[in-house]
């Protein structure tokens, strides 16, 4: 991927002020958010592209080619539609892209995580009226068809191939190396996919200390859906005084100390000393 450039501070304000409204509204609009991360991403992704990606969808929806009965009548027709005529996959260097993470770009590649290749089946197949919803299994996102007494999984990664009990138990072992628990088969929110997603971008940005600034969207996006882990704060201040924000960073690693120190005042005063050190950096 061409090294993204951001949008300009103004372009900035405006997508956050539209993942926040779109966060809180009452039925959350997967396929919207995760373009508004994209356009975070990439400066390059104007408005006419946040349609485009939409229209894609559409496009998609229209061409499968009935309206099947079962839950695993629709499974085959996503994996025939997405996964064999329009190659929908993924691999192990995905994990290693940024625009892996990135809907508009998963469109355009048809190449992604196993997240948001699973976003790809799940807004296709919503269109076209499909009972169709996320599973979050521990490691590896697929998709999920029918109500539990008739459910049937899809790996979108792997082409939505159609799991058997069995597939399903291999992936949770694999990824955990614990059994697989009937609750990790219920049906993933909206904004839990999102979150999961922003999840991905931050640890793909950890990872790549050069790339802060990706780090500090997430962050700032995730700090935008309606609940989050108050530690996101604290990551927020490190990425700061990382990027040599002290002054905001100490800002916000002191703020973050009075939250915790309600709770725990031993580890309230350990932010507190990394706020000081922050500060004696502008020295």
């Amino acid at each position: 991927m061409r090294h993204p450039h951001p949008p300009p501070p103004e372009r900035s304000a405006e997508l956050r002020r539209r993942f926040a409204e779109e966060a809180r509204s009452e039925r959350p609009d997967l396929s919207e958010l995760c373009l508004l991360v994209g356009a975070e991403a990439d400066g390059t992704l104007d408005e006419a592209g946040l349609d485009a990606a939409q229209m894609e969808l559409d496009r998609l929806a229209g061409q499968l080619p009935f309206r099947p009965g079962s839950p695993r009548a629709w499974a085959v027709a996503l994996r025939d539609l997405l996964g064999e005529r329009y190659g929908f996959h993924g691999v192990a260097a995905d994990y290693r892209r940024l625009e892996s993470s990135l809907l508009h770009e998963v469109l355009r590649r048809r190449r992604g995580l196993p997240i948001l290749l699973s976003v790809v089946w799940l807004e296709v197949a919503r269109r076209a009226g499909a009972p169709v919803y996320g599973v979050a299994l521990p490691g590896h996102f697929v998709v999920g068809f029918g109500p539990p007494e008739q459910q049937v999984l899809a790996d979108p990664f792997d082409g939505g191939r159609v799991l058997t009990g069995n597939d399903a138990e291999m992936l949770v072992a694999g990824a955990t190396g614990a059994p697989l628990h009937p609750s990790m088969l219920e049906p993933a929110q909206p904004l839990e996919v999102v979150s999961r997603i922003l999840n991905n971008i931050r640890a793909w940005a950890a990872a790549r200390p050069e790339r802060s600034d990706v780090g500090l969207w997430a962050v700032d996006l995730s700090l935008l859906l309606p609940s989050h882990p108050a530690r996101l704060r604290y990551e927020r201040a490190r990425l700061l005084v990382q990027r040599g924000e002290f002054v905001a960073g100490a800002a916000e690693l002191e703020a973050y100390a009075e939250v915790v120190g309600a709770v725990d005042e031993v580890a309230a005063e350990r932010v507190r000393g990394e706020a000081l050190a922050a500060r004696a950096m502008l020295n």
